[in-house]
């Protein structure tokens, strides 16, 4: 039995898609199952050796005629049990069975928040993420949030979908702050700018403790990570943006920050403040929506994201109070050990072997 996978969100930059996806792959290739890999143009290096793994570079000009030409032809062609699809959509034409995975449907339930790249994208995504969700055989899902989510709006059977949280890199944990090499003092926020996770609102929180509290954040600067997708100026005074920087440097950057600020009103899962726990680093997010079941029984959180005043004094509190960020430190740990890309592989891969042909 074959196992086909859509493998083209692990060539280049890495975001929340590639990450899960080269989890997964490298525990399976230790198991027992045979997969092909289908690619758009380029393997990547670090792609795991197994001789369970056949890989298959399809070249396609454009992600499109990946998706729903080249891939159903290679897997159909290939014979494959099912097609594993780790990214919202499935082949269009595909009538083969498949296995998708969606991560949250913030552009179906609150389209208002998501960040549009085109009209084309808001049409075609909605409408074949939809059609995909339809005709899977089993939809994988992070959290409990989203697949009520994908009930409500979609109206899947619930029988063929299942929750299987994601996890924290093992790379992800406290190396001590002596090898990041990292001098000044920082808060840190990593992810995409957009508008549902109020990046604006904690620059002005930052500031505004700056001017009433500067002995106390003195020398502090706010680190941000990411792709800024909301068009406004980020980088000033104290505030330092990248958009992108190795998983390795991540590590550090975690390990280095003082706090870890992650706020948002809507999230599939919200990988970041489990990665920021498991390095031992008190993280400042929202329990809004998946987020309650990330963070577990946390000793404090920001009630209203909007509110630039609560953000702010739970920042200062959080930095002056030892004795509340050793509380963070332990629970965020015990917290973050909750959760394991080794169950997380092992229960996916159990799920495909059972409903594939």
């Amino acid at each position: 039995m074959k196992i086909g996978i859509d493998c083209h969100n692990l060539e280049g930059k890495r975001t929340g898609t590639g990450r899960y996806l080269m989890n997964l792959l490298k525990y399976w290739a230790d198991e027992n199952a045979e997969f092909i890999l289908y690619f758009k143009n380029k393997i990547p290096n670090d792609i795991p050796e197994s001789n369970n793994f056949q890989k298959k570079v399809l070249k396609s000009s454009s992600n499109a005629l990946f998706i729903h030409y080249f891939l159903p032809r290679a897997a159909k062609k290939d014979g494959v049990g099912i097609l594993f699809c780790p990214n919202y959509i499935a082949p269009f034409f595909y009538n083969g069975d498949i296995a998708l995975a969606l991560h949250d449907i913030i552009y179906e339930a609150r389209p208002d928040l998501y960040n549009w790249p085109s009209i084309f994208d808001r049409i075609l995504l909605k409408k074949v993420s939809k059609i995909s969700a339809k005709k899977a055989k089993i939809i994988f899902t992070c959290s409990e949030f989203t697949k009520n989510e994908i009930i409500n709006y979609y109206k899947i059977n619930p029988e063929k979908i299942f929750v299987i949280p994601l996890a924290a890199d093992e790379k992800f944990k406290n190396v001590g702050y002596s090898t990041s090499n990292i001098k000044k003092k920082f808060v840190l926020y990593v992810g995409d700018i957009i508008k549902r996770r109020f990046v604006p609102e904690t620059i002005k929180a930052f500031k505004f403790l700056e001017k009433t509290c500067p002995e106390l954040v003195e020398g502090y600067k706010f680190l941000i990570i990411g792709r800024n997708r909301i068009g406004q100026q980020i980088s000033q005074n104290n505030i330092i943006h990248k958009d992108y920087v190795s998983e390795d440097d991540l590590v550090l950057l975690y390990n280095a920050a003082d706090l870890f600020v992650w706020l948002s009103s809507y999230e599939g899962f919200g990988l970041p403040p489990l990665e920021a726990m498991a390095s031992k680093t008190p993280v400042l997010s929202t329990k809004k929506t998946s987020l309650a079941e990330v963070l577990g029984d946390y000793p404090i959180w920001v009630e209203n994201p909007e509110d630039i005043d609560e953000i702010s004094d739970k920042m200062l509190k959080i930095l002056k109070d030892e004795n509340l960020r050793n509380e963070m430190i332990k629970k965020g740990l015990e917290q973050a050990q909750k959760f394991s890309w080794q169950r997380t592989a092992e229960e996916t891969l159990r799920i495909l072997i059972n409903y594939a042909k």
